[in-house]
């Protein structure tokens, strides 16, 4: 189970495993009040060099394991959700890809929310792939615009 909260990556980078991580009051999943440390997960945001370490908590009870991620990421995405827009914005504005990301990534994201949009809104979807990028975030909140997977 991921959760979202406010982490400010760059100091995260600077400490490490010596970062304030806060610890959920109670499991999301069954409410139980005991929660266990359950090591830490490396993961790769762009704007780094090397990957960084979440904190991963465990309920004893249930057995769930929940990991952190930062607010304003998706799931499984390296990119932040405004460097995302950003690029879309500017294939669709300019007719050019942000030279600061592989082309490779930014194509795969307008794929995958090329195919999103016909699935999801329809394909007599006419307008940009902004509008329909920004649709799904905010109305189809359950689902990831630009990923292949749900």
């Amino acid at each position: 189970m991921v959760i979202f909260i406010f982490i400010k990556l760059k100091e995260l980078f600077e400490q490490g495993r010596n970062y304030p991580w806060k610890k959920p009051n109670k499991c999301p999943e069954c409410g139980s009040y005991r929660l266990w440390g359950h090591g830490y997960v490396r993961i790769c945001f762009d704007g780094f060099s090397e990957p960084l370490l979440i904190k991963r908590n465990r309920c004893p009870d249930c057995y769930c394991v929940m990991h952190f991620r930062p607010k304003g990421y998706f799931k499984r995405i390296q990119a932040s959700k405004k460097m995302i827009r950003n690029c879309l914005s500017g294939k669709e504005k300019h007719g050019k890809w942000n030279p600061s990301i592989s082309r490779t990534r930014q194509r795969h994201w307008q794929k995958n929310l090329t195919l999103r949009i016909s699935a999801y809104i329809g394909n007599t979807w006419k307008k940009s792939l902004l509008k329909g990028f920004n649709y799904l975030l905010f109305d189809k909140p359950r689902y990831i615009p630009v990923s292949c997977l749900t």
